[in-house]
């Protein structure tokens, strides 16, 4: 059976340039960074190679790239970062209800220590608005952190409005929009902005944190002083050299690769909604990320047409690959108004470099028929 990928949101393969970088890097650069002999100082020019090319595709400077073991750890070091190292005893955080898990638990966790949470509402498009976001500020206010693109149904949020309106440090969780829209963090005027390699075809277990110059962050762990005494430990170069390829890859490729996925995603969305009753699209359908589309089939489950579709060679989610198995609601979906029912019986779709234009026009039709054998069976059920 050909099995096509559909769950780009998820991970990514590994693109044929990374893997060759890591492969010579887990063969010829075996060193530690932190030697200062001559196998040390080829890992350490290759960390620092790979440094350079992040800080390029999101217009920082090289020396505010710190590399972590990932997206979550990149959200937590920025927010228990941040607002442990801000002075005084009462301390207040403003965030949004649709954040990944890698941020709202953080938040509750600062919850637990005394810190006031504020979780703002989205309303239906699922874009979070300024205006509420300067509105909700307080004198005691240490941080704000909103993503810039959502997992589970690709808005992008207005980042630079939100950074124009607010006075303390705006942390981003990039993970989602890193390599599927320009990303400039000057322009934006974010404080802080979390990358994750193995959503844009690197390896798991490399991310990345930028760091504004200035911006005070307490460390999370203690050890050595690696990472500029941000985060201790070996670096992991093979990883990290491979991220630094697929940025380098994401900036030469970014606005081709784009306009090729999100063509490919409105063929999807057309033909679902023509072909298919009682099907539609949850949250906006612009500003979002080009890859991503979210669809709700009523009357069905939405792990079985998962299963279905897996069945017959599609890979497809729920939601937040973080949070599958949960058998309570995506929290996004209903954040933007929808029922719990409604939110079950919803798809996300998100589709890559790999996919094809034969590719989408067979999941579709693979899609019609398990979504018609599956409501055929819940009337008889």
């Amino acid at each position: 059976m050909h099995r096509a990928y559909f769950d780009h949101n998820a991970t990514t393969p590994i693109a044929p340039e990374v893997r060759h970088t890591v492969v010579s890097c887990l063969d010829e650069t075996y060193g530690n960074a932190s030697s200062i002999h001559y196998f040390g100082q080829a890992a350490k020019q290759r960390l620092e190679a790979a440094r350079r090319q992040l800080a390029a595709l999101i217009g920082a400077k090289p020396a505010e790239i710190v590399f972590t073991g990932g997206g979550t750890e990149a959200d937590n070091m920025a927010i228990l970062g941040v607002v442990r190292a801000a002075p005084g005893s009462r301390k207040h955080v403003i965030t949004t209800a649709i954040e990944h898990p890698a941020v709202l638990a953080p938040c509750t966790q600062l919850e637990h220590e005394g810190v006031s949470i504020t979780r703002l509402p989205v309303g239906s498009t699922g874009i979070a608005n300024p205006d509420d976001i300067a509105r909700a500020l307080r004198p005691e206010t240490v941080l704000v952190s909103i993503m810039h693109a959502n997992n589970e149904i690709g808005t992008i949020q207005p980042i630079a409005e939100i950074a124009a309106r607010v006075n303390v440090p705006l942390h981003v969780d990039g993970v989602q929009a890193l390599g599927k829209i320009p990303v400039d963090v000057a322009a934006l005027g974010v404080s802080l902005y979390s990358m994750s390699a193995h959503k844009i075809y690197a390896p798991k277990g490399v991310g990345a944190l930028y760091i504004r110059k200035g911006t005070k962050v307490a460390p999370l762990a203690f050890g050595g002083h690696h990472e500029r005494d941000r985060r201790p430990g070996t670096e992991n170069v093979p990883g990290i050299a491979g991220f630094g390829t697929a940025a380098e890859l994401a900036a030469s490729h970014l606005r081709r690769e784009s306009e090729q996925i999100a063509a490919l995603r409105d063929r999807l969305e057309d033909a679902v909604l023509s072909r298919i009753p009682e099907a539609g699209i949850n949250g906006a359908r612009a500003p979002r990320t080009p890859n991503t589309t979210n669809i709700y089939f009523d009357g069905i489950d939405g792990e079985a047409i998962v299963i279905a579709l897996d069945l017959r060679g599609f890979a497809v989610s729920t939601g937040s690959a973080c949070s599958s198995g949960a058998v309570t609601p995506s929290h996004v979906l209903t954040a933007i108004g929808l029922s719990a029912e409604r939110a079950r019986a919803s798809i996300r779709f998100s589709l890559g470099r790999s996919n094809t234009i034969k590719q989408v026009d067979a999941l579709v039709e693979a899609l019609e028929a398990s979504v018609t054998h599956l409501r055929r069976i819940s009337v008889h059920a």
